[in-house]
């Protein structure tokens, strides 16, 4: 009989060990669970505020780059190789723009003005053209310091954006291969412009992770609107690959 006893103590203590096993086992695994459940949480919370970021550098950079291709524009017109036909061109609409707007003051408040008024007005524009025109290397190397520091306000703000970008949308761009801009674009409801889009995955096309099908438009030299109005006829043939 005590031997018999012993033998069921043993066997109950072997049993309350196994449940307490599996207690801490079923206690182990919750642990582990809620921790991959919080871990998904922060990860997508962190992605989240990443996107918020690109979206944000995003608009930077597009203002950017508007006011930089608005600078350029200037500066060809106005200081390119055929500028001094636009100056004296505009000189000439500003003889005309004065001589009406004394014709209008003499008729309207009725003021006479003699023929030398006339040539004194005259004269006087005349020169504040030729000191404007001496100055226009002056005032062009004013532009082109201005072009020169919007550009490397563009570029960073550029490689700021393809910095957030490797933890956000080239993941989810590899994760969705093949993909089309088109589908891209509507995957962020709009909220990235085509052509940035089209700029960040170039990089990538560039490093040889992503495989461009079709065609490759250069939207790095066309005015924003311009880039976004033809990649936009484009957008559903051009379809990314990933290669990793």
């Amino acid at each position: 009989m005590p031997s018999m006893l012993r033998t069921e103590d043993i066997h109950n203590e072997n049993s309350n060990v196994e449940d307490i096993n599996i207690v801490e086992d079923i206690h182990n695994e919750n642990s582990r669970a809620k921790t991959i459940r919080n871990a998904h949480v922060d990860n997508s919370q962190q992605r989240t505020k990443l996107y918020e970021l690109l979206e944000q550098r995003e608009q930077c950079w597009w203002q950017a780059r508007q006011q930089l291709i608005t600078q350029k524009e200037r500066k060809i017109v106005w200081y390119g190789e055929n500028s001094l036909m636009m100056w004296l061109l505009w000189q000439l609409v500003g003889y005309v723009v004065v001589a009406m707007v004394l014709m209008l003051l003499n008729n309207v408040l009725d003021i006479s003005l003699t023929l030398w008024h006339y040539f004194a007005l005259f004269v006087l524009q005349t020169v504040i053209f030729i000191f404007m025109l001496a100055a226009k290397g002056r005032t062009a190397s004013t532009l082109q310091r201005k072009i020169d520091k919007d550009e490397m306000v563009r570029e960073e703000t550029f490689n700021e954006m393809a910095i957030l970008a490797e933890d956000s949308l080239y993941p989810d761009v590899h994760v969705n291969s093949p993909i089309s801009l088109r589908q891209l674009h509507e995957y962020f409801d709009g909220r990235f412009h085509l052509a940035t889009l089209h700029c960040l995955l170039q990089k990538e096309v560039d490093a040889g992770r992503l495989v461009l099908g079709e065609q490759q438009i250069d939207a790095k030299i066309l005015p924003p609107d311009l880039a976004d109005d033809e990649l936009d006829e484009h957008a559903s043939e051009m379809i990314y690959k990933s290669t990793l």
